[in-house]
């Protein structure tokens, strides 16, 4: 088995958006066009019996949001899809900004009514940061929207790239007849329904050939030929070098509802997408090709399966060819671990992994060794860089409804904390335990999650902390600020040392007195021991 022709093989690709542009629908749909899945469901906000694929928490089926990132590979033309799809509420961006260090490519949903939202920049920040090369969908073109053009010159204004439409709407809403495929040069017809293949291809020898007219009408085919001229002259060529390197978007227009566009997507993705990048670490750059394995962990869930309580840690391949049963090195702790039946994943259904490659997706099996930034190798010591964690924003304590559900109330934390969806700093001062989250929701779902996982019934107590930041720098100093401050000190869940402020005044005020004391917004998840 050539590891070369393997790698060559993988795409792993994140959809991104704000919520409610589409993101879970098109998961289902690519699923669907890969030959994953036989029916795909739809989200339980849409009153469905059904809820989405990559929706497996029961909190996610309820309220018809995503609120974890889920991992799904499935195969299409001969390419090796792994799909990460992101939770598209901020309240559950840090979850999202880890899973980005993990793909090498990602798709970006807008709403054609909304344009770009809020929460869409935020992430698009991080792809830009990271040079992730981005694919534009423009959803919902058979409801009412704006124009195309106002929407492309939006997402060239505020995220600084340039859009290269791949295809061109033939009307919108209830005047959508389909697409002009520039990239292709073919007419795709919208037939609408929740097929399989909903629009008729029509092979057509270019923008002027006469068969527009007949088939859309010759207002309509007048129209789109006005367009397509004005996008191709005004317009950027597409360019491979610039795509990959974040400058341009190819941009499709479609409906994901109606499994129009999809396919079109995905052939584009395994022809132009990167295949799985080199990966950065503290000592050297390691290439997707090399014999040896190596890889990072990027996330943890716990309670998948709550019929048995497991944990699981997702990986990304970062180079050779992972086996089921080898051992391999767990850096930050020296030990050897073996990899016993990892699995594969499509939401919730899994199978076992017998080989993987680099960019693919591998989950493997935890009782509580293994933390997110854990590197895996077959021996070498260096550790992926890049995987952030963000100071929390917001700041509860628990309040237990029955104390003698303590000791299950610290298990869940700790769980739930070292998976990341919430963070759990204990205060040095009387060992009190605070919750931080970048979101309010972030909450409900902790206190659902610890009540149908780990049988903890409780409620959240306000505190006044604001903010928080850790502690680098000269240990002396950090000393002095502890005994200083022994209210506003605390650890987190790995032991790093972090100052607890009511105010970002306040942070801003001891920071100017102690010139040697750090105080970091972010932390990289590779350093802890």
């Amino acid at each position: 088995m050539d590891i070369e022709e393997e790698v060559a093989r993988r795409r792993t690709f994140a959809i991104i958006s704000h919520p409610d542009a589409g993101k879970t629908t098109m998961t289902e749909k690519l699923l669907l066009f890969g030959g994953a899945i036989q029916m795909a469901g739809t989200v339980r906000a849409r009153k469905a019996d059904r809820h989405a694929t990559s929706d497996w928490m029961k909190l996610e089926q309820e309220r018809g949001i995503s609120v974890t990132t889920s991992v799904m590979q499935f195969p299409f033309a001969n390419h090796v899809v792994n799909l990460l799809d992101t939770p598209g509420h901020q309240d559950f961006s840090e979850d999202t900004y880890r899973t980005l260090t993990a793909v090498d490519s990602a798709l970006m949903m807008i709403d054609a009514a909304r344009g770009v939202q809020s929460q869409t920049v935020k992430l698009l920040e991080v792809c830009r940061m990271r040079t992730t090369p981005i694919m534009t969908f423009i959803n919902k073109l058979d409801r009412e929207g704006r124009d195309p053009l106002d929407l492309m010159a939006e997402i060239e204004e505020i995220m600084g790239v340039t859009c290269i439409p791949f295809s061109w709407p033939i009307g919108i809403g209830r005047d959508f007849q389909g697409v002009y495929n520039l990239h292709r040069d073919r007419l795709e017809l919208f037939r609408g329904g929740e097929h399989a293949v909903p629009e008729e291809i029509v092979s057509v020898e270019d923008i002027d050939d006469d068969q527009i007219d007949e088939l859309i009408g010759l207002e309509a085919a007048d129209a789109l030929r006005e367009e397509v001229m004005l996008v191709r002259e005004a317009g950027d060529a597409f360019d491979l070098k610039k795509y990959l390197n974040g400058e341009q978007t190819p941009v499709f227009f479609g409906s994901a509802l109606n499994n129009f566009g999809v396919k079109e997507y995905l052939d584009c993705l395994v022809e132009l997408a990167p295949r799985p990048r080199h990966t950065m670490t503290t000592t050297r750059e390691v290439e997707t090709n090399e014999g040896k394995v190596s890889g990072f962990v990027f996330k943890i869930q716990a309670n998948m399966d709550p019929a048995h309580r497991d944990r699981i840690a997702f990986m990304r391949v970062c180079s050779g060819t992972f086996k089921k049963g080898m051992r391999l090195h767990q850096v930050r702790t020296g030990s050897q671990i073996r990899m016993h039946n990892p699995i594969t994943f499509m939401a919730q259904e899994r199978s076992i992994v017998e080989t993987a490659f680099a960019g693919d997706i591998v989950g493997l099996h935890d009782k509580g060794a293994i933390q997110v930034g854990d590197t895996f190798t077959e021996g070498e010591q260096f550790q992926v860089t890049g995987i952030p964690h963000f100071a929390p924003e917001l700041f509860r304590k628990v309040r237990l409804k029955n104390p003698l559900a303590s000791k299950a109330l610290h298990k869940g934390l700790v769980h739930l904390g070292e998976e990341g969806a919430a963070q759990v700093f204990k205060r040095q001062l009387g060992n009190e335990v605070i919750v931080g989250a970048v979101g309010s929701l972030q909450f409900e779902v902790v206190a659902h999650r610890l009540q149908h996982e780990y049988n903890v019934d409780c409620s959240w107590e306000a505190v006044s902390y604001t903010c928080c930041r850790w502690l680098h720098g000269d240990q002396n100093q950090i000393d002095k600020l502890a005994r200083l401050y022994p209210q506003n000190l605390a650890t987190d869940a790995r032991g790093h040392l972090v100052f607890m402020a009511d105010g970002l005044y306040q942070i801003n005020s001891i920071g100017e007195r102690y010139d040697d004391v750090r105080f970091s917004k972010t932390m990289e998840m590779t350093a802890s021991k």
